[in-house]
């Protein structure tokens, strides 16, 4: 069996869809029963697209009642993807009341019932950002937590750790940066609406790097987390190859745009002095410490910054093989919204 957290956000969906479709087979997991959490009042229609036999349960990772009924039917082997998690909320405490005390609830009730590996979806930042353009980040990296969701992150994979190093639970966590491909959010299509029409806003000289991953990339970290035996306890970084300079991501995006999807681009971009993406961090400290959150400010703040890790030990050991580089896959994301 296999429970999804999350099930109908980005990831998951892009996670249930490599399973029923077979693509998992090839790294260890073979097409089984499907339970699927989603946040009640959420809409299930693009799960039911991809597969009219998926169990979708609806509840509240707050709620440990939810979490049971959700889990009742777990077995021994049963795997868990936790990708349930808030990204831009409205009020900073649901970072820690969703992203922490969520995972927690999970974890708990997952420690006393049949289950097998529990796969926990973390993020970059909870490292933070790179010390310098030569710096990657690495499984040996300190906790340098940026703003509170890298807090509230932070936090999680603690808490996920307890459960393992008290033998309650088989655990593995994987840390995502920015990824991208099919089943994005609405601001994906306004970051490249951006960038066709000429505003897309470059700080500094753009040669700062971000690590990214297709979503198949991470798909397939997330399923050798889950299958192999070496994972146990341990988190690893799951991104493209290697990481790109903002520069090569708009350009990338913009080419495609123009000679593969016929769109008629500006060839120009908002160049902005790097001391604005400093000034936004510094205002996006302040509107955090009163419980808000802007999502702009933020995104802006974090425009200047090297956030770059390396997937050297994923490949080590777990056989991680990107099968996806920014082109490839940026271009299958253009083609969900630009067909």
């Amino acid at each position: 069996m296999i429970f999804i957290t999350g099930a109908n956000g980005w990831l998951g969906l892009n996670l249930v869809e490599a399973i029923t479709s077979g693509k998992t087979e090839k790294w260890g997991l073979e097409t089984d029963e499907i339970y699927a959490l989603v946040l009640p009042g959420t809409t299930k229609n693009k799960l039911l697209d991809i597969s009219k036999h998926i169990n979708i349960i609806e509840g509240d990772l707050t709620k440990k009642d939810d979490i049971v009924r959700f889990l009742n039917p777990s077995k021994d082997g049963s795997r868990i993807f936790h990708t349930a998690g808030v990204i831009h909320p409205k009020r900073i405490k649901e970072f820690y009341h969703i992203n922490r005390d969520g995972t927690k609830n999970l974890l708990e009730v997952a420690s006393k019932i049949s289950v097998g590996r529990v796969v926990i979806v973390s993020s970059n930042s909870p490292c933070g950002c790179n010390t310098d353009k030569e710096h990657l980040f690495d499984e040996e990296s300190p906790y340098n937590p940026y703003m509170n969701y890298g807090k509230s992150k932070m936090e999680m994979e603690k808490i996920a750790n307890y459960y393992y190093n008290k033998n309650l639970l088989d655990i593995a966590i994987i840390r995502a940066p920015w990824f991208y491909g099919p089943f994005q959010p609405k601001r994906q299509k306004t970051f490249f609406e951006m960038i066709r029409k000429g505003n897309a806003p470059i700080v500094g000289d753009g040669e700062n790097r971000r690590s990214m991953v297709y979503t198949e990339n991470l798909v397939q970290g997330l399923i050798l987390a889950s299958s192999k035996k070496s994972a146990s306890g341990k988190t690893y970084w799951i991104a493209d190859q290697e990481p790109y300079t903002m520069n090569k991501i708009v350009n990338t995006i913009e080419k495609l745009l123009a000679d593969e999807f016929n769109q008629n681009c500006k060839y120009s971009r908002l160049k902005l002095p790097g001391f604005i993406s400093d000034a936004a961090e510094i205002a996006d400290y302040f509107i955090q410490n009163l419980n808000l959150y802007n999502q702009k400010i933020h995104v802006l703040s974090e425009m200047n910054k090297e956030i770059a890790c390396s997937v050297n030990n994923a490949r080590k050991e777990l056989g991680y093989k990107p099968e996806f580089e920014l082109k490839k896959g940026m271009y299958n994301s253009l083609l969900e919204l630009y067909r």
